[in-house]
């Protein structure tokens, strides 16, 4: 079974190697560099096993981009705390979404409406809304990208049937077919960024229910996840388009 690999970073200016990547469900580290091949200096390699290999990486690779310690304490803040966030970013809002469904979105009126119905009586003024519209008037930007599986999950139906209401308030959202998301070796985990400085990570647990953010300030971890947002808006589609697609398959 292939190992579920995260790209952590790298100094290269080029895009090549060295890198690291770690395997989310172990924790181990992927070393990518070039290999060890003469003789002689294999030979000087203690406890170097027959079925071993050896890679050169410079110094500043591990020392930017290796884990800072072995058990992080996760930073937790209250939900208040995290919607405030909304209201004081200064430059930039946006998210990944990741998730087939979410257990609020089955909670919500307008899901039976439109599991019923085929579509939703859309407010555009909510409070979400409103907010969104204010933060755009004041020359912010807010996006998101959404991985959608193939063919997409009632859930993630719904979330494109309800999206004209967050674009109408000046949201951004794109969509990355699932395959393609796990060919860019994007995490299935959901995450905001605000002003490339603030990570907040959303804890869901197997019944998508949510449980808690976790704030990331460290800056080599803020720029993984930077990172990982340039990866995933790369050829993503604007999810106007994405819907017009489905209506005529």
């Amino acid at each position: 079974m292939a190992r579920r690999l995260i790209f952590t970073g790298t100094d290269s200016k080029n895009g090549g190697c060295p890198a690291l990547h770690t395997d989310t469900d172990t924790g181990e580290v992927i070393v990518q560099g070039t290999p060890v091949t003469d003789p002689a200096d294999l030979a000087r390699l203690k406890h170097f096993g027959p079925d071993d290999a050896a890679v050169v990486v410079p110094a500043e690779l591990l020392v930017n981009h290796g884990p800072k310690e072995l058990h992080r304490v996760p930073d937790i803040i209250g939900l208040d705390e995290f919607g405030q966030l909304f209201h004081t970013f200064e430059h930039t809002a946006w998210r990944l979404e990741t998730r087939p469904g979410y257990a609020s979105d089955r909670e919500d009126p307008t899901y039976r409406e439109f599991v019923e119905t085929g579509s939703i009586t859309l407010d555009y003024d909510d409070e979400w809304s409103q907010n969104i519209r204010r933060q755009v008037l004041a020359g912010k930007t807010i996006g998101r990208v959404r991985i959608v599986d193939e063919p997409p999950t009632e859930g993630q139906l719904f979330l494109l049937t309800d999206s004209p209401r967050n674009t109408a308030a000046g949201e951004d959202i794109r969509i990355l077919p699932r395959s393609e998301a796990d060919a860019r070796l994007l995490p299935s985990e959901d995450f905001w960024i605000f002003d490339s400085r603030l990570v907040a990570r959303l804890n869901f647990d197997d019944e998508d229910v949510f449980h808690d953010v976790e704030i990331i300030t460290e800056p080599a971890e803020v720029l993984r996840y930077c990172q990982l947002r340039d990866v995933a808006l790369h050829d993503a589609t604007p999810c106007s388009e994405f819907a017009a697609s489905l209506r005529t398959t």
